[in-house]
């Protein structure tokens, strides 16, 4: 993000720098919320791991899944700002962009990860009887099975 977003400040275009363009800053304004919403939860789920909290699993498991989402889109995003030479060897940004897909896929891919998110969700929503009245009786019997 922040090589990016120096990219853009020093690459001149049509008689001015590219950060000026609207589009180059709403993708660089986007690329920031998304790097400091999956850091933070990142953070939330290495508290819930040393505090030994039982949703540990699931926000470990959206952690990883928001934080390589995160950095496969925002890379990408990079190598578009870039423009030609964001897929040069001579600059880092495609190799960053590389290492980013790798995190998608190992120590349990993306796919995975959503399984193991979706089944803790709904082991939760299993214990919210409570809302029974707001569910309509024939969607509980089946009746149009």
């Amino acid at each position: 993000l922040e090589y990016a977003t120096y990219y853009a400040i020093k690459r001149e275009q049509f008689g001015g720098p590219i950060s000026s363009f609207q589009m180059i800053q709403q993708m660089l304004a986007e690329m920031s919320a998304k790097v400091d919403a999956a850091r933070y939860l990142v953070y939330a789920a290495a508290d819930a791991l040393e505090r030994k909290l039982p949703n540990t699993s699931k926000l470990a498991a959206e952690a990883k899944l928001l934080a390589t989402d995160t950095a496969m889109e925002v890379t990408t995003n990079a190598v578009q700002i870039f423009g030609g030479y964001g897929f040069m060897k001579d600059y880092p940004i495609e190799k960053y962009m590389r290492d980013a897909k790798i995190t998608q896929i190992y120590e349990g891919t993306n796919q995975i990860q959503r399984l193991v998110i979706a089944r803790a969700l709904v082991k939760e929503a299993s214990q919210l009887s409570f809302l029974d009245p707001y569910i309509p009786k024939e969607v509980q019997k089946g009746v149009n099975d």
